[in-house]
């Protein structure tokens, strides 16, 4: 057993994050206790990792602890990315400040873009949330993962593109999933499988590249790759458009009478660049 105490640059509100992942079912957390447990994938073993907040907002502390001592080094770098702890979050905001974004700011203060625990996992999820509403996209996730996947003390580890390479497609409709979803979610997994996309080759391109890549594998559009690109990546610079939240926030926050246009939209964001996807984050916040 290992356990590692970590400082954080603040603010940091952790709070804010375990109530974000609470929307989701299969993530395992105490918001008493400020715990979540994160799971994945170390010499191809399934392994689970705490990270507990000891902090507070201007002072965050964490202590992250695990089973096996040889994955130490890899789960700190681990939680550290899908956490973003290396981000400056009071440059953006101080980025923010004169903006229309500001109230919004101010209000979820040190608020962090958390990533999904996994790259495949992402993927896999921005390709089941297509055209779904959000309650069924987490219905059909939490299917999906304890159908395929395997449980850890309470936590479920998410199923490898190998295992959903093997599967049929009558095995996804079982779990109500549509003909076309089932179908692009096995056909992408076996071209990881195949190595014709290695999801962790990714980090080193540029999201222009990346786009690029996702948008020639079928069933997978501009929506799902700017998805991907926030969520398994943490790019900063992504400001999905045709979001259906995104659009929503942005009629409130102007007191729009119908949804915005891009062109309005576009105008409206010019100064919140390079910080795109705080602004998106924040955006969804003010409506959640």
């Amino acid at each position: 057993m290992w356990e590692k105490r970590v400082e954080v640059r603040p603010p940091y509100n952790f709070d804010r994050v375990i109530e974000r992942l609470s929307l989701d079912p299969l993530i395992n957390l105490d918001e008493k206790e400020r715990t979540v447990k994160v799971p994945f994938y170390f010499n191809q073993e399934p392994i689970v990792v705490t990270v507990k907040a000891i902090g507070t907002t201007d002072l965050p502390v964490f202590l992250v602890s695990g089973e096996v001592d040889d994955a130490m080094e890899y789960a700190l770098q681990r939680v550290t990315h899908i956490f973003q702890w290396n981000v400056p979050l009071e440059e953006i905001q101080t980025h923010f400040l004169p903006t229309d974004l500001r109230a919004i700011f101010l209000e979820h203060r040190g608020t962090p873009l958390v990533l999904d625990f996994d790259p495949y996992l992402s993927l896999m999820k921005c390709i089941i949330h297509q055209q779904v509403n959000m309650s069924f996209a987490f219905t059909l996730t939490a299917r999906f993962v304890k159908t395929f996947g395997k449980e850890i003390d309470g936590t479920w580890i998410y199923p490898t593109p190998e295992v959903i390479s093997k599967i049929a497609i009558q095995d996804l409709r079982e779990l109500q999933f549509s003909g076309r979803k089932a179908e692009y979610v096995i056909d992408t997994s076996k071209l990881i499988v195949e190595g014709s996309l290695e999801l962790f080759e990714l980090y080193k391109k540029s999201d222009e590249e990346i786009t690029e890549t996702l948008v020639k594998i079928r069933g997978i559009g501009h929506w799902t790759a700017q998805n991907f690109l926030l969520f398994a990546l943490g790019r900063q610079n992504l400001f999905p458009m045709a979001d259906i939240g995104i659009q929503n926030a942005i009629k409130k926050l102007y007191k729009l009478e119908k949804k915005p246009t891009y062109e309005q939209m576009e105008a409206y964001s010019r100064l919140w660049e390079p910080y795109l996807s705080y602004a998106s984050l924040y955006l969804w916040r003010s409506i959640e």
